[in-house]
Protein backbone atom coordinates (compact mmCIF):
# COMPACT_ATOMS: atom_id res chain seq x y z
CA UNK A 1 0.00 0.00 0.00
CA UNK A 2 1.68 3.30 -0.95
CA UNK A 3 0.70 6.72 -0.11
CA UNK A 4 -0.20 9.09 -3.08
CA UNK A 5 1.21 12.45 -2.18
CA UNK A 6 -0.74 14.04 -4.79
CA UNK A 7 -4.03 12.65 -2.96
CA UNK A 8 -2.44 13.48 0.12
CA UNK A 9 -2.31 17.22 -0.86
CA UNK A 10 -5.51 17.19 -2.57
CA UNK A 11 -7.33 16.12 0.32
CA UNK A 12 -5.86 18.41 2.72
CA UNK A 13 -6.83 21.28 0.60
CA UNK A 14 -10.95 19.68 0.61
CA UNK A 15 -10.14 19.79 4.24
CA UNK A 16 -8.54 23.13 4.50
CA UNK A 17 -5.84 21.70 6.40
CA UNK A 18 -2.22 22.37 6.86
CA UNK A 19 0.72 19.63 7.63
CA UNK A 20 0.68 20.83 11.62
CA UNK A 21 -3.41 20.52 11.79
CA UNK A 22 -3.29 17.59 10.01
CA UNK A 23 -0.55 16.12 12.52
CA UNK A 24 -2.67 17.41 15.58
CA UNK A 25 -6.07 15.76 13.94
CA UNK A 26 -4.39 12.89 12.80
CA UNK A 27 -1.94 12.20 15.74
CA UNK A 28 0.72 11.37 13.39
CA UNK A 29 4.22 13.48 13.63
CA UNK A 30 4.37 16.50 11.39
CA UNK A 31 7.92 15.53 10.43
CA UNK A 32 6.21 12.16 9.34
CA UNK A 33 3.71 13.89 7.13
CA UNK A 34 6.35 16.26 5.68
CA UNK A 35 7.99 12.89 4.54
CA UNK A 36 4.98 11.50 3.04
CA UNK A 37 3.76 14.55 1.50
CA UNK A 38 6.95 14.88 -0.31
CA UNK A 39 7.34 11.42 -1.37
CA UNK A 40 10.48 10.34 0.73
CA UNK A 41 8.70 7.89 2.80
CA UNK A 42 5.86 5.38 3.25
CA UNK A 43 3.61 5.12 6.49
CA UNK A 44 2.31 1.98 7.55
CA UNK A 45 -1.46 0.87 7.03
CA UNK A 46 -2.21 1.87 10.45
CA UNK A 47 -1.07 5.77 9.58
CA UNK A 48 -2.85 5.86 6.74
CA UNK A 49 -5.90 5.08 8.65
CA UNK A 50 -5.29 7.60 11.01
CA UNK A 51 -4.72 10.38 8.24
CA UNK A 52 -7.78 9.43 6.18
CA UNK A 53 -9.48 9.28 9.70
CA UNK A 54 -7.98 12.72 10.06
CA UNK A 55 -9.07 13.62 6.43
CA UNK A 56 -12.48 12.27 6.84
CA UNK A 57 -11.98 10.26 3.61
CA UNK A 58 -11.44 6.58 2.75
CA UNK A 59 -8.01 4.97 2.84
CA UNK A 60 -8.76 4.28 -1.20
CA UNK A 61 -8.60 7.75 -1.64
CA UNK A 62 -4.99 8.79 -0.82
CA UNK A 63 -3.60 5.54 -1.90
CA UNK A 64 -2.31 4.33 -5.50
CA UNK A 65 -4.67 2.90 -7.76
CA UNK A 66 -7.20 3.28 -5.00
CA UNK A 67 -9.59 5.19 -7.93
Amino acid sequence: MKLNKDKLHLAMANACLTIGELAEQSKVSRVALTRFSTGKGNPKPATIGKIAKALNVKVEDLIEGGE
